[in-house]
């Protein structure tokens, strides 16, 4: 998913989102976020809409390209994991139930894989199969540490 699908999902301004991703860098090797490249956006990426009211009152729109082409950052996009680790940075209510609803997209996404996977050739299957069960076995991993961390801040306090 790309950082401003997340934004909004999560109610923060790109910006925002992107400095909490900057002071938690740590968190999110390029496996679980990487910058797209040009190459990597569409064209419209890089439009800005500009909409306004002609004497009628009808709308009147314009896709124009700005000579610093749009949009001035390019986005990052974020792996199933890093989505998680993102959701361990950004806290609150909201984030916690907007990260399980995410986790269980991932989760359908697999599921119509595997439903579909007449498309797949069986070896790609299996590669697949084990590279999300080993990912899978990571985050809990992970899960259980920050817990334990999060315990050993609290009894130290």
């Amino acid at each position: 998913m790309l950082d401003y699908d997340l934004a909004e999902i999560y109610g923060y301004e790109v910006k925002r989102l992107n400095e909490q991703v900057k002071r938690n860098i740590a968190r999110l090797p390029e496996d679980f976020m990487f910058q797209l490249t040009k190459d990597e956006i569409s064209e419209d990426f890089l439009k800005s809409q500009i909409t306004t009211l002609n004497e009628n009152g009808n709308l009147k729109s314009q896709f124009a390209t700005s000579s610093w082409g749009g949009k001035r950052k390019l986005p990052y996009a974020f792996t199933e994991q890093g989505i998680y680790m993102l959701a361990t940075v950004l806290r609150g209510e909201l984030e916690e139930q907007q990260s399980i609803f995410i986790m269980r997209a991932f989760r359908e996404m697999r599921h119509y894989i595997k439903q579909n996977q007449q498309f797949v050739t069986q070896s790609e299957m299996h590669l697949v199969s084990a590279r999300v069960s080993e990912i899978s076995v990571q985050m809990s991993n992970m899960a259980d540490r920050q817990k334990k961390t999060e315990q050993d801040i609290k009894v130290r306090s």
